[in-house]
């Protein structure tokens, strides 16, 4: 088990593919990651109104997978934890290796 920055996976030696000679050099690239619990479309008339105490109703329950996302593509889903008193994610279900690529290409 591994944790990085409250995002907690398991590896697992047979899934992870070996990197491709030309990508060495970009493995070690940061990218920002966001946790996608949900959306919902609102007017901006509602938007304008958002105050304290309000509360946005979103497309997914509670017991859904959360979304993890890298640019605009999701890279894996998985169920949300605490870490060390900070929220992370329980990775259950990982795209495939070339989509993952996919999901970063736009950053480049």
């Amino acid at each position: 088990m591994r944790v990085h920055d409250g995002l907690e996976t398991e590896k697992k030696a047979e899934e992870t593919p070996a990197p491709a000679s030309g990508l060495d050099l970009l493995l070690d690239i940061e990218l920002e990651a966001t946790l996608r619990f949900g959306c919902r479309e609102l007017p901006l008339g509602d938007v304008l109104e958002l105050g304290p105490g309000d509360v946005v109703q979103l497309d997914r329950t509670i017991h859904d997978p959360v979304d993890l996302v890298v640019g605009d593509k999701i890279v894996a889903r998985g169920e949300v934890v605490l870490v060390n008193g900070s929220f992370g994610l329980r990775v259950t279900e990982v795209a495939a290796p070339r989509k993952r690529l996919e999901s970063v290409r736009c950053l480049f």
